[in-house]
């Protein structure tokens, strides 16, 4: 097992989730994974639940989340935490650019070629 690990902004890829989010996720250890979310003005993330643990940092941007019913708009300096199995969803209000980790790993995050 490798003890550490770099990856160079150059060499990182963008993937497309859906229409307008796009999301670079190329470094993660045994316990995180941490990911880029790149938003655009009117993208929707829709509402979804997931086992892993998600906290994240605003960047830039503003977005609405919903989390468990109660609704949050977030601005850059923000931050959250989304426990396992709760539902969420974010609606982009601005273009956006943040930082989630996610714990455990997201194996499908990760690209496998």
């Amino acid at each position: 097992m490798v003890s550490s690990r770099v990856v160079r902004a150059e060499g990182a890829k963008f993937v497309k989730v859906t229409e307008g989010i796009n999301r670079r996720s190329e470094l993660y250890g045994e316990k995180s994974l941490l990911c880029e979310f790149r938003l655009e003005k009117g993208a929707a993330i829709p509402i979804h639940t997931h086992p892993h643990e998600q906290t994240g940092f605003m960047v830039s941007g503003k977005a609405l989340f919903t989390i468990d019913g109660e609704e949050y708009l977030i601005n850059p300096g923000d931050s959250w935490c989304v426990l396992g199995e709760v539902e969420h969803k974010v609606d982009v209000l601005e273009d956006s650019f943040f930082i989630e980790v996610f714990a455990p790993v997201r194996e499908e995050f990760i690209a496998k070629d």
